[in-house]
């Protein structure tokens, strides 16, 4: 994705981007606003930030600007945990929200501040492979065959990595009748084939895409659809039989906003990410909406699960696939205990090379 990357490059892990408002409002500052995030939104929120600053202006009749951090999820939230001033998080999935609020800067009961458990668009885990398959991976049990080679982040500091483990358990769940130790048997396989450990979904794309590692990329699914815009005709999608709906969380960082003033914007901020303006804009950066009209717009009416190219349709959303959620492991507070915490089952399975 070179051209994506370079467009983007300002954006590091906890690099900042700024995107100011037109110089509509002459003499007023300017509210000023930061959105700590993690690494695949960096275009999404490019986007989605110029279409909220004229919302504002035009609505509130005040100048607005929006600062922009990225990184690894796990890591953004440390980092705002640590002392990063972040107005919003909007982060790649709640337990990581979660962190923020265990260090005392979000209120207890955050989720039901936005629309469905503030989740305003949602994603999921597909294979990204190189032009023609050649390692024919189709679906997770080729996952831990000895001749693939796997490129995926780190659940330690990444949110996408954690979807992708979970995703993987959940297959081998059913495939294995529920039988733990044999799950475990075929994780631990699993990412013994894996040959780049990245701290972040971005970071995972750039070793798979750009420098040629690995014959698979376990993916959000916006990251393999944008794999496929910037490089045509070398890569395909492969959607496995079964995955996990990925819901990205976010919310108002109550400590920041009411030292700086600045609730009331970043509440619309993170409001106006469901009117239907704001998702289509996370459709067209292929992200699931919330929003069953804007999705039905989108829906790809195809049964093909190997995907070589953005469908001439703009329609790209694939609904016929088995996917779980969170709730299915007992919730983000539970499954972060037992497979992602110091100790817990990841770092057990999980064998540095």
């Amino acid at each position: 994705m070179r051209k994506l990357f370079l467009s983007v490059l300002t954006a590091s892990v906890v690099g900042l981007s700024y995107f100011a408002a037109p110089a509509a409002f002459a003499g007023d500052d300017p509210i000023e606003i930061t959105n700590v995030s993690y690494d695949p939104t960096r275009e999404l929120y490019k986007a989605y930030n110029q279409v909220f600053i004229k919302h504002w202006e035009d609505t509130k009749k005040s100048k607005i600007d929006v600062i922009q951090s990225h990184g690894g999820s796990g890591k953004q939230a440390l980092e705002v945990a640590n002392g990063l001033e972040a107005d919003v998080v909007t982060l790649a999935l709640e337990g990581d929200v979660d962190a923020v609020k265990n260090a005392g800067l979000i209120k207890e009961g955050y989720v039901k501040n936005f629309p469905l458990d503030s989740s305003p668009y949602t994603s999921t885990i597909v294979f990204l492979v190189r032009k023609g398959n050649p390692k024919k991976i189709l679906d997770w049990n080729d996952l831990v065959r000895d001749d693939v080679d796997i490129v995926t982040p780190n659940p330690k500091t990444s949110g996408g990595a954690r979807w992708n483990y979970l995703a993987a358990w959940y297959y081998f769940e059913k495939q294995l009748s529920n039988d733990e130790e044999q799950i475990k048997a075929k994780i631990k396989k699993l990412f013994e084939n894996v040959v780049v450990l990245d701290s972040g979904a971005r970071g995972a794309t750039t070793s798979f895409v750009e420098n040629g590692q690995g014959d698979v990329l376990l993916a959000w699914e916006n990251e393999a659809f944008l794999s496929l815009v910037e490089y045509p005709g070398k890569y395909e999608i492969v959607v496995p039989s079964v995955s996990i709906l990925c819901q990205p969380t976010v919310a108002v960082v109550d400590e920041v906003v009411d030292e700086r003033g600045t609730r009331e914007a970043a509440t619309e901020y993170l409001n106006y990410l469901y009117s239907d303006e704001a998702q289509r804009v996370a459709a067209k950066w292929y992200y699931r909406p919330s929003n069953d009209k804007i999705i039905a717009e989108y829906k790809f009416e195809s049964t093909d699960k190997v995907i070589d190219q953005v469908p001439e349709s703009g329609k790209w959303i694939i609904t016929d696939v088995d996917l779980t959620n969170i709730a299915h492991f007992g919730g983000w507070t539970e499954t972060t205990k037992k497979h992602f915490s110091n100790g817990g089952l990841f770092d057990q399975l999980y064998e540095k090379k």
